[in-house]
Protein backbone atom coordinates (compact mmCIF):
# COMPACT_ATOMS: atom_id res chain seq x y z
CA UNK A 1 0.00 0.00 0.00
CA UNK A 2 1.23 3.50 -0.83
CA UNK A 3 2.17 5.56 2.22
CA UNK A 4 0.56 8.84 1.17
CA UNK A 5 1.51 10.94 4.22
CA UNK A 6 5.19 10.46 3.30
CA UNK A 7 4.89 10.80 -0.46
CA UNK A 8 7.48 13.21 -1.80
CA UNK A 9 6.53 16.41 -3.63
CA UNK A 10 9.61 17.59 -5.48
CA UNK A 11 10.34 21.27 -6.01
CA UNK A 12 9.94 20.71 -9.74
CA UNK A 13 6.44 19.24 -9.42
CA UNK A 14 5.41 21.77 -6.78
CA UNK A 15 6.40 24.60 -9.12
CA UNK A 16 4.53 23.05 -12.06
CA UNK A 17 1.36 22.69 -10.00
CA UNK A 18 1.57 26.14 -8.42
CA UNK A 19 2.28 27.81 -11.77
CA UNK A 20 -0.68 26.04 -13.37
CA UNK A 21 -2.98 27.24 -10.58
CA UNK A 22 -1.68 30.80 -10.89
CA UNK A 23 -2.02 30.78 -14.67
CA UNK A 24 -5.58 29.47 -14.59
CA UNK A 25 -7.16 31.27 -11.64
CA UNK A 26 -4.69 33.81 -10.27
CA UNK A 27 -4.19 32.10 -6.90
CA UNK A 28 -0.59 32.40 -5.73
CA UNK A 29 0.59 29.18 -4.08
CA UNK A 30 4.26 29.62 -4.93
CA UNK A 31 5.23 31.03 -1.54
CA UNK A 32 5.08 28.57 1.33
CA UNK A 33 2.19 26.42 0.13
CA UNK A 34 4.06 23.16 -0.52
CA UNK A 35 2.41 21.38 2.40
CA UNK A 36 -1.08 22.52 1.40
CA UNK A 37 -0.60 21.18 -2.12
CA UNK A 38 0.92 17.94 -0.86
CA UNK A 39 -1.84 17.22 1.67
CA UNK A 40 -4.77 18.09 -0.58
CA UNK A 41 -3.51 16.39 -3.72
CA UNK A 42 -2.27 13.26 -1.94
CA UNK A 43 -5.94 12.46 -1.41
CA UNK A 44 -6.44 12.72 -5.15
CA UNK A 45 -3.49 10.42 -5.82
CA UNK A 46 -5.14 7.85 -3.54
CA UNK A 47 -8.40 8.03 -5.52
CA UNK A 48 -6.59 7.66 -8.84
CA UNK A 49 -4.26 4.91 -7.63
CA UNK A 50 -1.15 6.89 -8.56
CA UNK A 51 2.14 6.30 -6.79
CA UNK A 52 3.79 9.71 -7.05
CA UNK A 53 3.36 13.34 -8.06
CA UNK A 54 5.35 12.78 -11.24
CA UNK A 55 2.51 10.61 -12.52
CA UNK A 56 -0.10 13.09 -11.32
CA UNK A 57 1.52 16.10 -12.99
CA UNK A 58 1.76 14.14 -16.24
CA UNK A 59 -1.95 13.32 -15.97
CA UNK A 60 -2.93 16.94 -15.30
CA UNK A 61 -0.90 18.15 -18.28
CA UNK A 62 -2.88 15.96 -20.68
CA UNK A 63 -6.32 15.78 -19.04
CA UNK A 64 -8.39 18.98 -18.77
CA UNK A 65 -10.99 17.31 -16.56
CA UNK A 66 -8.36 16.33 -14.02
CA UNK A 67 -6.94 19.84 -14.21
CA UNK A 68 -10.36 21.17 -13.18
CA UNK A 69 -10.51 18.64 -10.33
CA UNK A 70 -7.08 19.80 -9.18
CA UNK A 71 -8.23 23.42 -9.09
CA UNK A 72 -11.28 22.33 -7.06
CA UNK A 73 -9.02 20.49 -4.62
CA UNK A 74 -6.73 23.48 -4.08
CA UNK A 75 -9.40 26.15 -3.83
CA UNK A 76 -10.24 27.25 -0.30
CA UNK A 77 -13.98 27.01 0.34
CA UNK A 78 -14.49 28.49 3.80
CA UNK A 79 -17.62 30.56 4.26
CA UNK A 80 -20.70 30.92 6.46
CA UNK A 81 -24.11 32.58 6.56
CA UNK A 82 -23.98 36.32 7.36
CA UNK A 83 -20.21 36.21 7.67
CA UNK A 84 -18.93 39.68 8.60
CA UNK A 85 -22.45 40.83 9.61
CA UNK A 86 -21.57 44.54 9.46
CA UNK A 87 -21.64 44.26 5.68
CA UNK A 88 -25.21 42.98 5.63
CA UNK A 89 -26.29 45.69 8.07
CA UNK A 90 -24.73 48.34 5.82
CA UNK A 91 -26.39 46.81 2.77
CA UNK A 92 -29.82 46.91 4.40
CA UNK A 93 -29.61 50.21 6.24
CA UNK A 94 -27.58 52.36 3.84
CA UNK A 95 -27.63 50.92 0.34
CA UNK A 96 -31.06 49.38 -0.17
CA UNK A 97 -32.92 52.68 0.43
CA UNK A 98 -30.77 54.35 -2.25
CA UNK A 99 -31.10 51.47 -4.72
CA UNK A 100 -34.87 51.25 -4.21
CA UNK A 101 -35.24 55.01 -4.67
CA UNK A 102 -33.38 54.83 -8.00
CA UNK A 103 -36.07 52.48 -9.36
CA UNK A 104 -33.78 50.57 -11.68
CA UNK A 105 -33.15 46.86 -11.80
CA UNK A 106 -31.28 45.84 -8.67
CA UNK A 107 -28.16 43.84 -9.53
CA UNK A 108 -25.84 42.31 -6.95
CA UNK A 109 -22.91 39.98 -7.64
CA UNK A 110 -21.45 37.54 -5.12
CA UNK A 111 -18.09 36.66 -6.72
CA UNK A 112 -16.09 33.64 -5.55
CA UNK A 113 -18.93 32.69 -3.22
CA UNK A 114 -17.90 29.09 -2.50
CA UNK A 115 -20.91 26.98 -1.41
CA UNK A 116 -23.46 29.79 -1.56
CA UNK A 117 -23.97 31.00 1.99
CA UNK A 118 -23.09 34.57 0.97
CA UNK A 119 -25.58 35.05 -1.93
CA UNK A 120 -28.36 33.43 0.07
CA UNK A 121 -27.54 35.73 2.99
CA UNK A 122 -27.85 38.66 0.57
CA UNK A 123 -31.20 37.37 -0.68
CA UNK A 124 -32.50 36.94 2.87
CA UNK A 125 -31.37 40.47 3.70
CA UNK A 126 -33.35 41.77 0.74
CA UNK A 127 -36.39 39.71 1.75
CA UNK A 128 -36.25 41.08 5.28
CA UNK A 129 -36.20 44.59 3.85
CA UNK A 130 -39.01 43.89 1.36
CA UNK A 131 -41.01 40.64 1.82
CA UNK A 132 -42.13 40.78 -1.83
CA UNK A 133 -38.70 41.52 -3.28
CA UNK A 134 -38.65 38.36 -5.40
CA UNK A 135 -41.48 39.86 -7.46
CA UNK A 136 -39.46 43.01 -8.12
CA UNK A 137 -36.80 43.52 -10.80
CA UNK A 138 -33.90 42.10 -8.80
CA UNK A 139 -31.05 39.76 -9.70
CA UNK A 140 -28.38 38.27 -7.46
CA UNK A 141 -25.57 36.59 -9.37
CA UNK A 142 -23.61 33.89 -7.53
CA UNK A 143 -20.41 32.61 -9.11
CA UNK A 144 -17.50 30.37 -8.18
CA UNK A 145 -14.67 28.77 -10.10
CA UNK A 146 -15.42 25.32 -8.68
CA UNK A 147 -18.07 23.23 -10.40
CA UNK A 148 -18.39 21.26 -7.16
CA UNK A 149 -19.26 24.46 -5.31
CA UNK A 150 -21.63 25.58 -8.07
CA UNK A 151 -23.51 22.30 -7.67
CA UNK A 152 -23.76 22.90 -3.91
CA UNK A 153 -25.10 26.41 -4.43
CA UNK A 154 -27.79 25.08 -6.75
CA UNK A 155 -28.67 22.34 -4.29
CA UNK A 156 -28.94 25.03 -1.55
CA UNK A 157 -28.99 22.42 1.20
CA UNK A 158 -26.93 22.88 4.38
CA UNK A 159 -26.36 20.78 7.47
CA UNK A 160 -27.13 21.88 10.99
CA UNK A 161 -23.56 22.89 11.70
CA UNK A 162 -23.57 25.39 8.81
CA UNK A 163 -26.66 27.03 10.31
CA UNK A 164 -25.65 27.00 13.96
CA UNK A 165 -25.42 30.82 14.08
CA UNK A 166 -28.56 31.49 12.05
CA UNK A 167 -31.17 33.40 14.09
CA UNK A 168 -34.05 30.97 14.78
CA UNK A 169 -36.65 33.28 13.25
CA UNK A 170 -34.72 33.44 9.96
CA UNK A 171 -34.18 29.68 9.94
CA UNK A 172 -37.93 29.16 10.32
CA UNK A 173 -38.85 31.73 7.64
CA UNK A 174 -36.36 30.90 4.92
CA UNK A 175 -35.39 27.22 5.23
CA UNK A 176 -37.19 23.92 4.81
CA UNK A 177 -36.19 21.01 7.02
CA UNK A 178 -34.85 17.94 5.21
CA UNK A 179 -34.78 14.77 7.30
CA UNK A 180 -32.95 11.53 6.60
CA UNK A 181 -32.53 8.41 8.68
CA UNK A 182 -29.30 9.70 10.19
CA UNK A 183 -29.32 13.50 9.97
CA UNK A 184 -31.20 16.75 9.64
CA UNK A 185 -30.38 19.42 7.08
CA UNK A 186 -32.06 22.52 5.69
CA UNK A 187 -32.80 23.68 2.15
CA UNK A 188 -33.16 27.34 1.26
CA UNK A 189 -36.80 28.06 0.46
CA UNK A 190 -37.94 28.46 -3.14
CA UNK A 191 -38.66 32.20 -2.87
CA UNK A 192 -35.06 32.93 -1.85
CA UNK A 193 -33.53 30.46 -4.29
CA UNK A 194 -35.46 32.08 -7.14
CA UNK A 195 -33.64 35.37 -6.52
CA UNK A 196 -30.19 33.84 -7.05
CA UNK A 197 -28.76 33.04 -10.47
CA UNK A 198 -25.87 30.57 -10.20
CA UNK A 199 -23.00 30.19 -12.67
CA UNK A 200 -19.48 28.83 -12.86
CA UNK A 201 -16.97 31.62 -13.48
CA UNK A 202 -13.21 31.94 -13.40
CA UNK A 203 -12.42 35.52 -12.33
CA UNK A 204 -9.27 35.44 -14.47
CA UNK A 205 -11.19 34.79 -17.68
CA UNK A 206 -13.55 37.06 -19.70
CA UNK A 207 -16.85 37.80 -17.96
CA UNK A 208 -20.03 37.33 -20.01
CA UNK A 209 -22.32 39.55 -17.92
CA UNK A 210 -23.05 43.20 -18.63
CA UNK A 211 -22.46 46.05 -16.21
CA UNK A 212 -24.89 48.01 -14.13
CA UNK A 213 -24.25 46.25 -10.83
CA UNK A 214 -25.22 48.11 -7.68
CA UNK A 215 -23.10 46.01 -5.36
CA UNK A 216 -20.31 43.48 -5.79
CA UNK A 217 -19.27 41.20 -2.95
CA UNK A 218 -15.80 39.70 -3.45
CA UNK A 219 -14.77 38.82 0.06
CA UNK A 220 -11.83 36.76 1.22
CA UNK A 221 -10.91 35.99 -2.39
CA UNK A 222 -8.29 38.59 -3.34
CA UNK A 223 -6.16 37.67 -0.33
CA UNK A 224 -4.90 34.74 -2.42
CA UNK A 225 -3.87 36.95 -5.36
CA UNK A 226 -0.71 38.98 -5.90
CA UNK A 227 -0.87 42.78 -6.18
CA UNK A 228 -0.97 42.89 -9.98
CA UNK A 229 -3.86 40.42 -10.10
CA UNK A 230 -5.71 42.32 -7.37
CA UNK A 231 -5.39 45.61 -9.27
CA UNK A 232 -6.66 44.04 -12.48
CA UNK A 233 -9.61 42.48 -10.68
CA UNK A 234 -10.56 45.69 -8.85
CA UNK A 235 -10.41 47.64 -12.13
CA UNK A 236 -12.71 45.11 -13.79
CA UNK A 237 -15.14 45.29 -10.88
CA UNK A 238 -15.19 49.06 -11.27
CA UNK A 239 -16.11 48.70 -14.93
CA UNK A 240 -19.18 46.63 -14.01
CA UNK A 241 -20.45 48.83 -11.16
CA UNK A 242 -22.83 51.74 -11.62
CA UNK A 243 -21.53 55.16 -10.58
CA UNK A 244 -21.89 55.14 -6.81
CA UNK A 245 -21.93 51.34 -6.75
CA UNK A 246 -20.23 49.56 -3.87
CA UNK A 247 -17.53 46.91 -3.61
CA UNK A 248 -17.32 44.75 -0.48
CA UNK A 249 -14.07 42.90 0.26
CA UNK A 250 -13.14 40.75 3.24
CA UNK A 251 -12.12 42.33 6.54
CA UNK A 252 -8.65 40.84 6.11
CA UNK A 253 -8.41 42.60 2.74
CA UNK A 254 -8.03 46.21 1.64
CA UNK A 255 -7.47 48.29 -1.48
CA UNK A 256 -4.63 50.12 0.25
CA UNK A 257 -1.54 50.11 -1.94
CA UNK A 258 -3.51 49.34 -5.09
CA UNK A 259 -4.18 51.71 -7.98
CA UNK A 260 -7.98 52.06 -8.14
CA UNK A 261 -10.89 54.46 -8.62
CA UNK A 262 -12.81 53.66 -5.42
CA UNK A 263 -13.47 55.81 -2.38
CA UNK A 264 -13.08 54.28 1.07
CA UNK A 265 -16.39 54.16 2.97
CA UNK A 266 -15.89 51.82 5.92
CA UNK A 267 -13.56 48.90 6.65
CA UNK A 268 -13.74 46.59 3.62
CA UNK A 269 -16.42 48.76 1.90
CA UNK A 270 -15.63 50.97 -1.10
CA UNK A 271 -17.70 53.19 -3.40
CA UNK A 272 -17.08 53.74 -7.10
CA UNK A 273 -16.42 57.43 -7.75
Amino acid sequence: MINFPNIHLSQKNFTKIAEAVYRLCGINLLEGKEELIKVRLSKRLRVLGLENFEQYVALVERDEEELAVMIDSLTTNKTSFFREPQHFAYLRECLLPEINAARHRMKIWSAGCSSGEEPYSIAITLKEDNPNIEHEDVRILATDISMKMVARIREAQYDEDALRDMPPQLLKKYFVTVLSKTSRSYRVCDAVRAMVHVAQLNLMEPWPMRGGFDVIFCRNVMIYFDKATQETLVRRFGELLRPGGHLFVGHSESLTGLSHSFQYVKPAIYCKV
